[in-house]
């Protein structure tokens, strides 16, 4: 199987190239940086290729083109992930590099496309349990999901032959810069601001089960020629549960304050309001950010595990113990 990865630089992009090297596929990433992408290849377990690739410029479109020839499938992981940002950005990374992978796709006759997208989509600031794919989807709550709710629906309306497109839960592991540093931050640095009682429910995904689904979507027989699926560990936990544990693997002090929702909300847009007249540098809490810890939400896997036969290979108990070990070799 010849394989292109966008974006196997990042987190999810690059256990994918390490998974399918280990699986016996010729394997050919993209990303912008050369530090990482050399360190992708010498922690690949078979040789691995790289293709420096900056979406969005004048000739990122006739490069990926090139290196999709003769492909079997091209996996979609190139994004901008977070929850404040230029719009131009955003849709540079999410809209305009997933036009791309189309065209690439179409010009190269590839006959599958694996797209990464988010559960972000469903994100409504209530509580949501067991969401299922064809729920309808809110107004968006911010330029991330709405540049990558524009990309799904470039992607489902694309006619290719055969696509997957995943949404995968708030990803953590080795090599996570997003999700547990942010939260260990907090905890190294001060109180972690618990709302509603911290009793909500969320679903998390250990990156080794996000991957385990992406091989599986592109390996077995997909039921129709469009095809969505949620991701997750499949195991609800409940905030204060998921701290706890977080700050006993992580060997980290954990200080929590309860506050009203409300006032964190009136705070957050507060401080939205005066980074967008301060220039625009991302403020120290978004009502997106907050409300990720505010609401529920735990996501349906019946289409994951009927359709695909995913199963998880690892817990968020041994998830959470061997991101804490990689994490503290890290620090020495």
């Amino acid at each position: 199987m010849k394989l292109v990865i966008t974006g196997g630089t990042g987190f999810l992009g690059r256990h994918l190239v390490w998974r399918a090297a280990s699986e016996g596929a010729d394997v050919l990433f993209t990303g912008r940086s050369a530090k990482a992408a050399a360190e992708v290849i010498r922690l690949a377990p078979a040789p691995v290729r790289w293709q420096a690739l900056a979406h969005g410029e004048a000739a990122s479109e006739t490069a990926l083109a090139e290196v999709a020839r003769d492909a079997d499938a091209i996996v979609h992981c190139a994004a901008l992930s977070s929850p404040w940002g230029r719009y131009d950005d955003f849709h540079r990374a999410n809209v305009a590099s997933t036009a791309e992978v189309i065209s690439a796709s179409r010009a190269c006759g590839v006959p599958r496309l694996i797209h990464i997208s988010t559960p972000s989509l469903y994100f409504a600031f209530a509580d949501q349990i067991n969401i299922r794919e064809d729920a309808d989807l809110p107004e968006p709550a911010n330029d991330y999901v709405r540049t990558k709710r524009a990309a799904e629906t470039l992607v489902m309306q694309a006619g290719l032959p055969e696509v997957a497109i995943l949404r995968p839960r708030a990803l953590f592991g080795p090599w996570d810069q997003t999700l547990m540093p942010r939260i260990l931050r907090v905890m190294t640095q001060g109180a972690i601001p618990v709302m509603r009682g911290g009793s909500i429910r969320l679903d998390l995904t250990y990156i080794d089960n996000a991957v385990e689904a992406v091989w599986l979507a592109l390996t077995k027989p997909l039921p129709c020629p469009v095809n969505i699926y949620n991701v997750s560990n499949g195991e609800p936990r409940e905030l204060l549960d998921l701290l706890n544990q977080m700050a006993r693997e992580f060997g980290l002090p954990l200080r929590t304050r309860k506050v009203p929702w409300p006032l964190v909300e009136v705070v957050a847009r507060g401080l939205e309001i005066a980074a967008r007249l301060g220039g625009g540098n991302e403020p120290p809490l978004t009502r997106y950010s907050a409300g990720v810890l505010a609401f529920s939400q735990t996501l349906d896997l019946s289409a994951l595990r009927n359709e695909l036969g995913w199963r998880p290979l690892v817990s968020i108990d041994e998830g959470i113990r061997r991101h804490a070990r990689w994490w503290q070799d890290q620090q020495s």
